[in-house]
């Protein structure tokens, strides 16, 4: 009788245990789901300015077609993107283009002067800085996911309720983790 209570016993500390790594494996799911979450928020909000910023500039900017359709493009593949992989090649691409229409303008200084371009700059900076602020609260939920799917031995549970780990939302290159600077 003792040997059965003393397994019971044991039997009920697994569960527990199980259950208590399987609820935070749930936590941390979700957790990475709200990150990816902002960063898309922010994203959209980013899509939805450039093509104001574009028409402003396509008033001053007649002779430099070809960097607003490059915008245009980087925009729309990035609002198309659906994998992780995918919208970080786009936003990286999207970042480049916006950086060399800012470039541009800085030709322009009529466009410069423009009150309504450069409140949709400041808007970009911000929604800039947003995003950056998005992305590290992402790969910190991504990072604890990951960390506790290959950690022993809650990635038994892990690998029995099929866990996975999580990429990272990572800029490719080291330019591109500037913040484009608007210059008045």
């Amino acid at each position: 009788m003792t040997v059965l209570l003393i397994l019971a016993a044991v039997l009920a500390v697994l569960i527990l245990w199980a259950v208590a790594i399987y609820n935070n494996f749930v936590q941390l799911r979700e957790n990475t789901k709200n990150g990816w979450s902002q960063i898309d928020v922010q994203l959209k909000r980013r899509h939805d300015l450039i093509p104001n910023l574009v028409e402003t500039a396509k008033g001053y900017m007649a002779h430099e077609r070809g960097t607003l359709e490059s915008v245009i493009k980087a925009r729309q593949q990035a609002v198309d993107a659906s994998t992780l992989k995918d919208k970080q090649a786009a936003e990286n691409f999207l970042s480049s283009t916006l950086r060399s229409l800012f470039a541009v303008s800085e030709n322009y200084p009529n466009l410069k002067a423009d009150q309504h371009m450069r409140q949709i700059q400041e808007e970009l900076v911000s929604t800039e800085n947003k995003i950056s602020f998005a992305r590290q609260y992402y790969n910190d939920e991504a990072n604890r996911l990951n960390t506790a799917v290959q950690s022993f031995p809650d990635n038994i549970v892990a690998n029995a309720f099929q866990f996975k780990r999580r990429e990272f939302f990572e800029l490719e290159d080291a330019s591109e983790k500037k913040t484009p600077q608007v210059k008045f």
